[in-house]
């Protein structure tokens, strides 16, 4: 049986894998990967073959139908009339509303992101008999593991 775990790059690491050097896993059996990080800033804007679910213009949507339909009502006291002041409306909530979101995408997740800097840096891959896998994964989550997943060998 295999026994795959991730981890972050700390001092549990170490005191989880001694722990099982000392209940008679041996060396050989316990095998340490550390990933390399995503090194490029996220993309804000989508391709055509890459999406991250996050529309920029939902705000700017919502915010052109309001400004629209206000500018539309007020139109109709000033000269240009209301159809002119509808399009001049929703002109401005969709710059303004895409302007809301790209400052929220830019600014205030860059800065949610960075203080959650947790990732999976280190894949530790444990053989082991099917006896041994219960306390090896109770070790494992013992030891601040971020994930612990079991395989069976044909």
């Amino acid at each position: 049986m295999q026994i795959f775990s991730t981890f972050e790059s700390t001092s549990y690491l170490e005191m989880a894998i001694s722990t099982l050097e000392k209940e008679g896993i041996k060396k050989e059996s316990i095998f340490a990967v550390p990933l390399d990080n995503r090194t490029e800033k996220r993309r804000v804007f989508d391709s055509l073959h890459r999406s991250d679910g996050i529309s920029l213009i939902d705000i700017g949507a919502a915010l052109a139908t309001a400004f629209s339909v206000i500018g539309a009502s007020v139109g109709f006291k000033l000269k240009w009339g209301p159809i002119y002041w509808g399009l001049i409306g929703a002109g401005t909530g969709l710059v303004l509303g895409i302007a809301i979101r790209l400052f929220i995408e830019l600014v205030v997740k860059r800065k949610r992101r960075l203080l959650n800097r947790k990732h999976s840096e280190i894949i530790l891959i444990i053989d082991c008999e099917e006896s041994q896998a219960e306390f090896i994964e109770n070790v494992l989550w013992d030891h601040f593991a971020l994930g612990v997943a079991k395989v069976q060998q044909i």
